[in-house]
Formats: C-alpha cells, sequence, structure tokens
C-alpha cells in the first residue's frame, strides 16, 4: 500500500489529493510542524535524508519531491489518466506547469513569506529598524514585481481554457494547486485575476480534493 507522510499545511496535501483523483488506497502518517520554526520534525529524516515532505514509500520504493511524486503515480497507476496525450500540444503544456509549479512560482512566494516573516522576527531592538528596511525594501523593489508578472503571466495563459493544459483536469492542475493556493494567502492572487479566481475555486470544488482535506485534516498556509 501507498503510504503519504504528510506533514500538516504543507505540499503534501495535493499528493493526497492526487491519490483521491486516481482513486487509490493509501495510508496516512502524519507529522506534525515544530511550533518554533515551522520546519518538519527530525523524524522525517528517518524516511528520506532530507527530512522534507511530501514523501511517499511504495513498497520498498521511497520517492521525495512533488513533482516525481506526482510523475511516479500517474505513470505507474494512472493507466493514461490525469495526463494528455504523448505528442499533443496539451502534453507539452501539462510537462511544462509541472515544472513551473516548483522551478518558477514557488521561489517568489516563499521569498515572500521569508522577508515578511523577517521584519517580526524576535531581535534586538535596535536591529529591528534595518531588518523592516531590508524586509520592506526586498519586497517592493523585487519581490512584489516578480509575483505581479507571474501572475500576469498566469492569469494570460487561462483565458479561454478551463484547466491548464485545456478543457481537461490533469495532474498539473493538482501539481499547481500548491502555488495558487500560497500566491492566493501570501502573494497577491485576489479578485484582480478572475481566470485564476475562477480555476482555484473549481479545484476546491471537485470531490476528490474535499475528500483529500478530510483525510489530510487542517490545511492552513502560512501568511
Amino acid at each position: 500500500m501507498i503510504t503519504v507522510h504528510h506533514l500538516e499545511h504543507s505540499r503534501s496535501q495535493r499528493v493526497l489529493w492526487l491519490l483521491e483523483e486516481l482513486g487509490l488506497p493509501y495510508q496516512v502518517v502524519r507529522y506534525a510542524r515544530d511550533p518554533q520554526t515551522m520546519l518538519a520534525p527530525a523524524a522525517l529524516r528517518a524516511i528520506h535524508p532530507l527530512g522534507k515532505s511530501p514523501i511517499i514509500t511504495d513498497g520498498d520504493v521511497v520517492v521525495a519531491e512533488s513533482g516525481a511524486i506526482v510523475e511516479y503515480l500517474v505513470e505507474t497507476y494512472g493507466e493514461g489518466a490525469l495526463q494528455p496525450a504523448v505528442g499533443t500540444p496539451e502534453r507539452l503544456r501539462y510537462r511544462y506547469w509541472l515544472h513551473y509549479a516548483e522551478g518558477s512560482a514557488m521561489p517568489p512566494l516563499l521569498l515572500k513569506l521569508v522577508f515578511s516573516r523577517l521584519a517580526q522576527a524576535k531581535m534586538p531592538w535596535l536591529v529591528r529598524p534595518i531588518a523592516r528596511k531590508i524586509s520592506e525594501g526586498a519586497q517592493k523593489n523585487f519581490i512584489d514585481p516578480q509575483l505581479k508578472q507571474h501572475l500576469a503571466f498566469m492569469e494570460a495563459e487561462m483565458v479561454g481554457r478551463t484547466w491548464l493544459c485545456g478543457e481537461d483536469f490533469s495532474a498539473a492542475d493538482v501539481q499547481m494547486s500548491f502555488p495558487l493556493e500560497a500566491a492566493s494567502a501570501r502573494g497577491g492572487l485576489d479578485a484582480s485575476y478572475p481566470q485564476l479566481s475562477a480555476l482555484l475555486e473549481r479545484m476546491h470544488a471537485r470531490p476528490a480534493y474535499r475528500k483529500a482535506l478530510a483525510q489530510g485534516g487542517p490545511y492552513e498556509l502560512m501568511r
């Protein structure tokens, strides 16, 4: 049986969603974040040396990294489902969005989180104004413009499409759900991006998505 080593409030939620979409049996081993650092517990390193989530085990096979897990599950168990046909333009878009999610979309969102928290971190009071200025400058001059550029790009790509690859839902939509939710939480994705907002609504309305939430427990991204 497939086991998902599931860290609360993390990327592994979309792995549960994919498993529900594929209709595969699985079990969940839950891990809580450290309440001070919000990092994954050391226990995850017993499964994979980096101790990051998501991780799945499938018999003797251990797979880490969201994109690799998505590809493994779809190629091993999907029987052609949730991916466009090989050789089609949609298949190229599918591959692009699988890699774009973590390769391009998530880095500025992670920087937004880090620099937003920098100004609130515990430090000597003399240092606080400097930290605040660094945080504000990095966000205003680099991070926020990057986020706007990516949101505008994704918004334009969704015009005339129901899902990221076209009319058919695919595992690329599952993979992209996390950066879109992170952008909604802290990256500026709001009603001014109607295509992306509608896409998120369609994702959240899927029965498999709701079932995955019930399996994974509370899911709220850090701001």
